[in-house]
């Protein structure tokens, strides 16, 4: 079959071409660029558990590096430290600039061998028919191309997404921000802070910190005011380090500096047929402090395994359809949220009883949105294809799970979010006492044989997996799991045919015009004492 071809290639292309091969689907991935980035650390992104988990599972390698946790986030009014945030409960966000998460994610797409990367190529027509889709562009020499299935990951001006005829209203320059990247010592190390109604500048500043001594500062400005001269920012930067340095701007080293523009757009569909749409070719956002980065990342995990399968074993239309129910559905939200909130944080009032959690301070919703919280920043939680949730646990149906330790019957163990990605359902037996016992003890014992002939009688590649514990589960709970880490069902004890029903519902059903039989063996097979990891 022919490759997947992917439009673009920042963060939100490449980190599809990587999850697309691993899930061992090809590509060929058209970059317009000559394929370097400048180096802009005034220009960085913030990644969450779920992302950074990605990133990494990809083969990002300047995460660690080029990449710094926050020790703690802090939040100042006027002169007042009113809240201090650390992350002995959950991971901290990660932040690095945007050249260096696309620089690693083009070198791990440069060594893998499902991915073809093209530069100085540019898209100029677009063709689709019932078996795949054409496209020609135009460069250092004019070339044709034939995909099964074609992605825009080509940015905010997209050429895909117009070339498709799809509209892309919303609401222009909703926010704007000056932003500077110096090196400097700050009186807290490390710890990221959001500062209200400081006594000198504009409304809001936020400081967070990279590594080297670097931090990025944002400064809150008019929407449409007047362009920030190259004097005026340095008067701003030597305030607010002035206010923050008991009045006496201390040494620092100017790097970077920029004006960033933000807007609020949504495209009005995701799919047209055999191309989709992805990143900022279908969503721009960024206002109080949400990522428009990383919900590209996110379009990029739920869509790949879902190409996957249709590359693999050919999928329901009802199942693509799902990428844009299920991702538009949750950036809507997101923007949704941030609309309803801006009146109120902005200094309008009037709009907050219509946003959950409105009782909270203006202080507490941004900091949601900073770090990944509430409905401005919560990992998304997607509507299941069915309702089955037999046992309540402490991750609601659709939503991401917990990034336990996992063993597999080879005898692994691993945090569960490493065995994403790679085109398998997986189902979590929680055992107690698994992760001291010798694996021959338990791959034999119990639930797993009986499981494990379920396992191997479902529709699709599944990975068998055992826990410990899982928060809010007890024993012999059962969890099916997406390949994109969202939760499907949970059953108490071995139901094969409940199991086979769910999983089914996953995939959305047989791909079209190629009916199964009835899943009554799901309920029938014998039990095996020898199960595997992976069941095709």
């Amino acid at each position: 079959m022919d490759p997947v071809i992917v439009v673009g290639a920042g963060p939100v292309g490449l980190s599809l071409a990587l999850a697309l091969a691993g899930h061992g689907v090809p590509s060929v991935l058209l970059d317009e660029g000559p394929g370097k980035d400048e180096p802009r650390p005034a220009r960085s992104v913030v990644l969450h558990a779920d992302t950074a988990a990605m990133a990494h599972r990809l083969g990002c390698a300047t995460l660690r590096d080029e990449g710094a946790h926050f020790a703690a986030w802090r939040t100042m009014r006027r002169r007042q430290e009113i809240r201090r945030i650390t992350f002995e409960e959950r991971p901290a966000p990660l932040h690095l600039p945007q050249h260096a998460l696309t620089r690693g994610l083009r070198d791990a797409a440069s060594a893998h061998p499902l991915v073809q990367l093209v530069t100085d190529c540019r898209l100029d027509s677009l063709e689709q028919d019932d078996r795949g889709v054409t496209v020609h562009t135009r460069g250092s020499e004019a070339t044709w191309w034939r995909g099964s299935h074609l992605v825009g990951c080509d940015g905010a001006r997209s050429t895909v997404r117009k070339l498709l005829g799809i509209r892309f209203p919303g609401r222009t320059a909703v926010e704007r921000h000056a932003v500077a990247a110096l090196r400097a010592e700050l009186p807290w190390p490390g710890e990221a802070l959001l500062h209200r109604n400081p006594p000198s500048g504009p409304e809001e500043v936020t400081a967070r910190p990279l590594p080297d001594g670097v931090w990025r500062l944002d400064w809150l400005l008019a929407a449409r005011g007047e362009l920030v001269t190259p004097d005026a920012l340095v008067t701003l930067i030597r305030d607010t380090l002035a206010g923050w340095c008991g009045g006496t701007t201390p040494p620092y080293d100017l790097i970077d500096t920029g004006v960033h523009t933000l807007h609020h757009r949504l495209a009005r569909r995701w799919r047209d047929g055999r191309a989709f749409l992805a990143g900022d070719a279908a969503h721009l956002l960024g206002a109080l402090g949400t990522q428009g980065v990383e919900e590209g990342l996110r379009d990029a995990e739920n869509l790949s395994w879902k190409l996957a399968l249709a590359w693999h074993q050919g999928a329901s239309e009802a199942l693509l359809d799902s990428y844009e129910g299920e991702r538009r559905t949750a950036v809507a939200a997101r923007l949704r949220a941030a609309d309803q909130a801006m009146p109120a944080l902005r200094g309008g009032g009037g709009l907050r009883t219509l946003l959950p959690g409105s009782a909270r301070s203006a202080e507490a919703l941004l900091t949601d949105g900073h770090l990944g919280r509430g409905p401005l920043g919560a990992e998304p939680v997607y509507a299941p294809p069915m309702a089955v949730r037999e046992v309540p646990t402490a991750t609601e149906p659709g939503g991401p799970v917990a990034n336990v330790p996992v063993t597999a019957p080879d005898g692994a163990t691993v945090p569960l979010r490493d065995l994403l990605g790679r085109g398998r359902l997986l189902v979590l037996l929680v055992a107690p006492g698994t992760g001291v016992w010798d694996r021959r003890h338990w791959v034999g014992a119990g639930l797993m044989p009986r499981l494990a002939a379920a396992v191997s009688a479902l529709p699709v590649r599944t990975e068998l997996l055992v826990a410990d514990t899982y928060p809010g589960a007890p024993a012999h709970t059962v969890l099916l799991v997406r390949p994109d880490g969202h939760l499907a069902a949970t059953f108490a004890g071995v139901r094969p045919a409940e199991l086979y029903e769910a999983a089914d519902a996953v995939r959305a059903g047989a791909p079209d015009g190629d009916p199964e039989a009835a899943p009554s063996a799901a309920t029938s097979a014998a039990p095996s004492t020898t199960p595997t990891a992976v069941i095709d």
